[in-house]
């Protein structure tokens, strides 16, 4: 794109935005399509159907030259949403592939007054919602970029947009997915996913490295039925006792250090030089801010060592229980078994499905007391690290940035799993992937109160349009051909 294109550019994403792409973002707030996860019945609830019908049926209504947008289901599994934008360029201009989830985690506890999490509610640049930043922003973003593009004659090759149901279960759908739809989406070169964060809103923020995830749901059983904990208390072993002695052999309690094997990592010089960079700009405020109470001290000693454990080192958090009841109708009994979800966040570079075997062998072998333990693994997902950019990408990476935010771009890990990315790039190992997203400081992912920082989702949708723009214009960039795809996570 010629430096005149972002004035031509920007008005008409904006005009997008506000004059129709919030207004839809707006009623995809309101359905509660909750990821399988957290919504046992989704398949009859019908929310995540109504979710995919609102964003297909936006991207029909697209000012486009041709475009097919569809609902793509396979039996027993949630649906995805396909746009196929064709190119406007040569006919052997690259194609690219641009990814997005329209599922939603659940409120996560109470939002502060004024909001809610199905009702959605402009403050000045936030628009408030479940749903608006991760990642129901996505699709509207896609699709602006190529209108914007067309609008103004600037060529595109083509696009296609997936938009996906399972993200927030671990994109447990996603594998049959891609695998029913290889043919069709044809060799990719390039590979935009808009379902990451950003240390700042003043830029464009590129993801280069993902922590995997290894989600597992621990049993332990010690009775046939509970029994009154006067006369069992002291004879039979506590099942939550033996659960705290198992996490011991996962965690080191003082220090948070996973004990597990395969979750070391030793991090490449680029990324680590990425890291001290946030670090030095940032400051204290690079990890993030989080609503600890007072007196509670984070880990890590300074700022790049919090980076450092965010983005490169395993952390384990407990995520659920069960068998505890509520503290108000717990009696005085020695129940008969406990269960914990637990959810360990690997390095980049670990191989997930080793360390959930690793992790099932340290839970599973001469469990305490001879308690009946059980491990199931729920999801295995490995991390990704970003190969090094050709130099037409970074150099549009650059061009975009400084034109549509008026700062350079900046890059750095990110501590959560796009498990898309993974499997992507294990498909098309020659194809280019750019991470990025307006997850930013308070955006609330997960937590209550999310909000989508309305003018960075404008400025990311611009920079979308521009690496189309510079993708159809690179030389040699050919097609990219798939490689074989492996064996599905174990999702």
């Amino acid at each position: 794109m010629n430096t005149s294109d972002p004035l031509k550019i920007m008005p008409r994403i904006e005009r997008i935005w506000e004059d129709d792409a919030l207004a839809t973002l707006s009623e995809y707030v309101r359905i509660p399509c909750l990821s399988p996860d957290f919504d046992q019945d989704w398949a009859t609830s019908g929310a995540i159907d109504r979710a995919a019908e609102l964003l297909a049926a936006w991207g029909e209504r697209r000012a486009l030259a041709s475009l097919t947008a569809e609902i793509v289901r396979l039996p027993g599994r949630t649906p995805c949403v396909l746009v196929d934008v064709a190119s406007t360029a040569e006919e052997s201009a690259p194609i690219a592939l641009i990814y997005g989830h329209f599922d939603k985690q659940p409120p996560l506890g109470a939002w502060r007054e004024g909001l809610d999490p199905f009702l959605a509610v402009r403050e000045a640049d936030l628009l408030y919602g479940r749903g608006t930043a991760d990642d129901g922003y996505a699709v509207f973003a896609a699709l602006a970029a190529l209108e914007a593009l067309e609008a103004v004659e600037v060529p595109h090759g083509r696009v296609l947009v997936l938009s996906e149901a399972s993200e927030e279960s671990g994109s447990s759908d996603l594998e049959a997915y891609l695998d029913t739809l290889a043919e069709r989406i044809g060799p990719l070169v390039l590979v935009v996913s808009l379902d990451s964060g950003c240390a700042s809103y003043d830029r464009l923020w590129i993801t280069t490295s993902l922590r995997g995830l290894v989600n597992a749901v621990l049993r332990v059983g010690v009775m046939a039925e509970g029994v009154h904990s006067g006369m069992a208390g002291g004879i039979v072993p506590s099942s939550f006792r033996v659960l705290r002695q198992l996490l011991d052999r996962l965690e080191d309690a003082a220090t948070g250090d996973v004990l597990v094997p395969g979750c070391d990592a030793v991090i490449p010089v680029g990324r680590l030089r990425e890291i001290e960079e946030v670090a030095a700009e940032f400051g204290d405020d690079a990890a993030g801010h989080f609503p600890v109470l007072p007196g509670v001290e984070s880990e890590g000693t300074d700022a790049r060592s919090r980076l450092v454990r965010m983005m490169w080192r395993a952390a384990l958090e407990v995520t659920g229980a069960a068998g505890l009841p509520p503290i108000e109708a717990a009696g005085n009994v020695l129940r008969p078994s406990s269960a914990l979800k637990i959810s360990l966040r690997t390095p980049p570079t670990a191989d997930a499905h080793s360390v959930a075997e690793a992790l099932r062998a340290l839970l599973t072998g001469d469990p305490p007391s001879g308690a009946v333990v059980s491990v199931e693994i729920e999801q295995a997902s490995s991390g990704w690290v970003a190969p090094e950019l050709p130099g037409w990408l970074d150099a549009a990476l650059q061009d975009a940035s400084t034109c549509y935010f008026g700062e350079p771009p900046k890059s750095v890990g990110m501590g959560g799993s796009i498990p898309f990315v993974t499997s992507l790039a294990r498909r098309y190992p020659a194809a280019q992937f750019i991470t990025t997203g307006v997850l930013g400081p308070e955006s609330n992912a997960h937590g209550p109160d999310e909000c989508l920082h309305v003018p960075a989702a404008k400025k990311v949708t611009s920079c979308t349009a521009h690496l189309l723009a510079a993708l159809a214009a690179a030389p040699g960039t050919g097609p990219a051909t798939p490689g074989p795809a492996g064996s599905p996570p174990a999702e």
